[in-house]
C-alpha cells in the first residue's frame, strides 16, 4: 500500500505546508539528501500544545505533539518530492522540552517514528536521537527535524530492522 492511502486508512491528511519563520530554508535538497528544518506541533497553522513534558503536558501529549510535528515535516517531504513513495527516511532528531527530572524522552518521540513507520513502511525507519532541553522557540514542547534520501537508495540491503552492517568503503 502506498503512503497516500496509509494515511487514509489512518483517518489523517497532510497539512498545508508550514512556512518559515525566520531567515532559513524549510528543507534544503543536497543531491538526493533532503535534510529539513524542525517542525513543531501545528495545525492550521496554530501550536496545538506548548510548554514543556512533566510540568504542563503529559508524556501522551508529548507523543502527540511528536506526531503531529511529524504529519508537518511529511507534508514538507510531499511538497518537495511529489510522492512520498519516493521518500525514504534515514535521521530524525527530536528536541523535547521538558522538566529537569524528565527522563522519558524516547517515549515522547516515538509518536513521530510510530507515524513515519505507519505511513511509510520500511522507508520510514531511520536512525534518530531524542534530546532533552529546557525550552524551545515559540513555547514548543517538541521539535523535530529530519534527513531523507530521494529516490532509489543504492546498495540498500540487510534485514528490515535496520541492523545490517554495510561497509563504509
Amino acid at each position: 500500500m502506498d503512503a497516500e492511502n496509509r494515511l487514509k486508512e489512518l483517518g489523517l491528511r497532510l497539512p498545508q505546508t508550514p512556512e518559515a519563520k525566520g531567515n532559513y530554508c524549510t528543507i534544503r535538497r543536497t543531491g538526493q539528501l533532503l535534510t529539513l528544518s524542525g517542525q513543531g506541533p501545528l495545525v492550521d497553522g496554530r501550536l496545538r500544545y506548548t510548554g514543556r513534558i512533566g510540568t504542563e503536558l503529559t508524556i501522551e501529549q508529548g507523543y502527540d505533539a511528536a506526531r503531529l510535528s511529524a504529519l508537518n515535516l511529511l507534508a514538507v517531504l510531499k511538497e518537495a518530492a511529489g510522492d512520498l513513495d519516493r521518500i525514504t527516511l534515514v535521521k530524525v532528531l527530536g528536541f523535547i522540552a521538558a522538566t529537569p527530572d524528565f527522563v522519558d524522552y524516547p517515549a515522547v518521540l516515538n509518536g513521530a517514528s510510530d507515524l513515519f513507520l505507519s505511513v511509510l513502511g520500511d522507508r520510514g525507519r531511520h536512525s534518530r536521537s531524542a534530546v532533552g532541553v529546557y525550552g524551545l522557540p515559540f513555547g514548543l514542547p517538541v521539535e523535530i527535524e529530519v534527513s531523507a534520501w530521494y529516490g532509489e537508495i543504492p546498495d540498500a540491503q540487510g534485514p528490515a530492522d535496520g541492523t545490517a552492517t554495510l561497509p563504509l568503503n
